[in-house]
């Protein structure tokens, strides 16, 4: 049975693996929403773990509250995995999700949703490229993210500076389209559901700031970007050639009953 979302609430959505800070991210997001005074609920999805030593789960269950709900997966399916798992579940009429770590500064969120407001936006995505934005962040990544962002305007018309930073806000009439659609599990999920979006008449996608100061301790793989690569080149064909994300689609997890949205706007 799907239930009535509530149109008020704001519902944060925290993919983790392997994250050691993880309590105190979900602490830290939950005090600057108890300060802006917005309802909200927080579901964070710990996305497997990496080894048996491996304490995210413990450490995020330790923040669990009346407005922090958790959820650990057996086995890492991936960020795109992790943040349909837990909008799925999300009763609110906006969704975000924002990337743990303590990479990402909570008031991002106070930010993006202004922005949604002051432009009536479909989707606010936080940008690194925002020219309010503080970050603080590898030269190697900052090289990445700049062949990313042309290749992503020319390729499928998005125009935003950025597409990859872990904070993004939606409108839920928007996520009800597009999840449906969804294909990617991995790296190139955020590009995906902004392409889908896009695709399907959502284009007022626009950016805000936000405030990023990047853990050095965590590496940028060979292997991740290549997967990426490979996932952006896919959602090309899918887009263009394929005509996949268009009405006639299919649904591409409809089998899997820890996907389906337990909750619609309508």
């Amino acid at each position: 049975m799907i239930m009535k979302a509530d149109p008020e609430l704001l519902s944060i959505i925290v993919p983790v693996y392997h994250c050691r800070t993880i309590y105190h991210d979900l602490i830290s997001i939950q005090k600057y929403l108890e300060e802006i005074k917005r309802p909200y609920e927080i579901i964070c999805v710990v996305d497997g773990l990496k080894s048996e030593k491996d304490k995210t789960a413990q450490s995020a269950r330790k923040a669990r509250g009346p407005r922090i709900k958790v959820y650990p997966n057996k086995e890492n399916r991936g960020k795109g995995y992790a943040v349909r798992f837990g909008m799925a579940r999300a009763k609110g009429g906006l969704i975000a999700f924002i990337d743990g770590g303590n990479d990402l500064n909570a008031s991002g969120i106070g930010l993006a949703l202004e922005h949604l407001k002051w432009y009536k936006a479909d989707i606010i995505v936080g940008s690194k490229r925002h020219r309010a934005s503080k970050v603080n962040y590898p030269f190697k990544r900052k090289i990445l993210s700049f062949f990313v962002q042309r290749a992503t305007h020319y390729l499928f018309g998005i125009k935003v500076s950025d597409t990859q930073t872990g904070l993004k806000v939606f409108r839920r009439e928007v996520l009800e389209k597009v999840l449906p659609r969804l294909v990617v599990k991995r790296f190139a999920f955020d590009l995906e559901i902004l392409a889908v979006a896009g695709r399907l008449g959502y284009d007022r996608i626009y950016e805000s700031p936000i405030e990023l100061h990047y853990n050095f301790s965590s590496t940028l793989k060979p292997s991740w970007i290549l997967s990426f690569l490979i996932d952006f080149m896919a959602i090309f064909y899918r887009v263009h050639i394929l005509h996949y994300y268009d009405d006639g689609h299919k649904d591409f997890w409809a089998d899997d009953p820890d996907l389906k949205l337990k909750y619609s706007s309508k």
